[in-house]
C-alpha cells in the first residue's frame, strides 16, 4: 500500500444545485483522506459555478483508498447546507502518479447535484522502511540520560 504525500488541486465546480433562493451560494468544500481534514475558501457569490484553484496536501498511509469531497453553502446565521459530496477513487493516482483535472459527480441522497473538478497528484515516502528499530534513530538509547 502506498505512503507518501497527495497533492489535491480543488478546480471548480459546475451544475450545482442551488440551496440558496433569495442569493448567490457562497459554496466551499471540505476535504477528508481517512481522518485528515481541510476547508477552502469560500467562493463568495459564486453560485453554481464556483472556482477555487486551491492547493492541499494530505499525508497518505496504510488503507488510504478514497478522498472525500464535500461541497457546502456558507450561511450566516443558520447553519451551513450540504449541496452534496463526491468520492474521488485514488487507485489511478497510485498508479499513475497523477490524474489531471477531472469531473467527479456531485451527490446528495443518491441524487445527481452537479459536478466538482479535481485534480491529484501523489509523491510516494522516499523512506520505505516504515517498521524503524529502536537504534534507527535517536530514542533514549542515545540520550545522555542513559549514560
Amino acid at each position: 500500500m502506498p505512503h507518501g504525500t497527495l497533492e489535491v488541486v480543488l478546480v471548480s465546480a459546475k451544475g450545482l444545485e442551488d440551496t440558496d433562493f433569495l442569493n448567490n451560494m457562497d459554496p466551499y468544500v471540505l476535504l477528508t483522506c481517512r481522518t485528515q481534514e481541510q476547508k477552502s475558501n469560500v467562493a463568495s457569490g459564486q453560485g453554481t459555478t464556483p472556482e477555487w484553484n486551491e492547493t492541499f496536501i494530505f499525508t497518505v498511509s496504510e488503507g488510504t483508498t478514497e478522498l472525500k469531497a464535500k461541497i457546502f453553502d456558507k450561511d450566516v446565521g443558520t447553519e451551513d447546507d450540504a449541496v452534496g459530496e463526491a468520492t474521488i477513487p485514488l487507485e489511478p493516482v497510485f498508479v499513475e502518479g497523477s490524474v489531471p483535472p477531472t469531473a467527479y459527480n456531485v451527490v446528495k441522497d443518491e441524487e445527481y447535484k452537479g459536478e466538482i473538478w479535481i485534480a491529484v497528484s501523489f509523491k510516494p515516502s522516499e523512506n520505505r522502511n516504515w517498521g524503524m528499530d529502536d537504534e534507527s534513530y535517536g530514542g533514549w538509547k542515545n540520550s545522555e540520560a542513559s549514560n
